[in-house]
Order: C-alpha cells, then structure tokens, then sequence
C-alpha cells in the first residue's frame, strides 16, 4: 500500500512539473492543493517556471505546514516578486533557515540584518551561519559587518564565506581582518583573502 502511494505521488509530481514545461498553469495551480508536500513544492517550481506565482500562491508556499514547500518557496529567491521571506529566518526547521537566509540576500531585504546577524554568529547549524554572512555581504549594510568580522573565527567554510561577504566594506577593521584572513590555516581562506586585497 506504502509502494502504491508512492508511485501515485511521484505520477502527481511529474504532473506538475509538466505543466510548468506546458504552460499549463490551471494544472499547476490545482497541485498547490495536494495531500504530498513533494507534489506542492513541485506545483510552486513550475508556476515560477511560467512567471505565474501570484500573491495567493506565494503567501500559502510561506505558510505551508511542510518545511519541504517552505524551502523551496525560499529556494526560488528573487523570482517571487513581493515574498517576505523574513518570518522563515525564524523557522523551526534549520534548511528552511538557510534558504531563508539566500532568499533575503537575493532580494536585499535590509530589514533581515538583525536576525541575518543573530543566525550568523549564534545559530547551531554551520550552514546557517555560512548563508546569513553570505547574505549579510550581498545586502551590504554596514550593521551587519560585526557579524561579518565575528564570522572569521568560525569554522572554515563560514571563514571563507566571510571574507567574501567583506568585499561591500572598507574600513581599519576590515582590512585588518583580511590581512589576518592572509594567514588562515585553511588555504580557500587564504585565497579569498588574498583575492580581496588584490589591487
């Protein structure tokens, strides 16, 4: 009975993932409904495909009761004109945080800088840090450098992020924190910090 079930979820999502290819936007819509946060998630991806995610659709993939739909409705950023995806930094599910994180920097919400901050120097999950510097670099605003900078004294792969997301800055302490950066016990650190200070 598991088997069948399955088979008849997969059959739905190649439905909506269909119609997105089709233009088929009344199919597409009608799978926003289903009982499968797979087939939903997949509904969402093709009304996106076709430029027609409207209000309705956003606003119920944002509140939807899967962390699945959730996440990628935060996953398709920028594509989702007027989402406000600054609720999802608050998430109970860690990857749905992390895309929250991506979704606010595509879009450059500076609202997001407190709570980018808070998850980049607080957050349990690495990949979450390592998303909220990276979004704190792409928005850019200058209350969100010390998370940054504190970011540098994070495990490697939030390090190197870290120096990425100085490029928008300038100042004593970001140059300090470069040239420290210069002499990172992990090489990809190294780089990125000697690519930020190439003339």
């Amino acid at each position: 009975m598991h088997g069948r079930g399955s088979y008849e979820n997969a059959r739905r999502r190649r439905a909506a993932a269909l119609a997105g290819f089709e233009g088929d936007e009344e199919t597409a819509g009608g799978y926003l409904s289903d009982v499968d946060p797979g087939v939903r998630a997949t509904a969402l991806g093709a009304l996106v495909r076709m430029g027609k995610a409207g209000s309705d659709a956003i606003a119920r993939a944002l509140a939807d009761p899967s962390p699945t739909v959730r996440r990628r409705a935060a996953e398709h950023g920028a594509a989702l004109e007027g989402a406000d995806y600054l609720p999802l930094l608050s998430d109970a599910d860690t990857s749905v945080v992390e895309a929250a994180c991506f979704a606010v920097g595509e879009v450059r919400d500076v609202r997001a800088v407190s709570l980018l901050s808070n998850i980049a120097t607080e957050h349990e999950d690495a990949l979450c840090r390592e998303s909220a510097v990276a979004a704190l670099g792409a928005i850019g605003e200058r209350a969100g450098l010390p998370a940054i900078l504190a970011a540098m004294a994070d495990r490697p792969p939030v390090r190197r992020r870290a120096v990425i997301a100085l490029a928008p800055f300038d100042g004593p302490e970001v140059e300090e924190a470069l040239n420290k950066a210069l002499a990172d016990r992990d090489w990809q650190v190294r780089q990125a910090a000697e690519d930020q200070l190439r003339p």
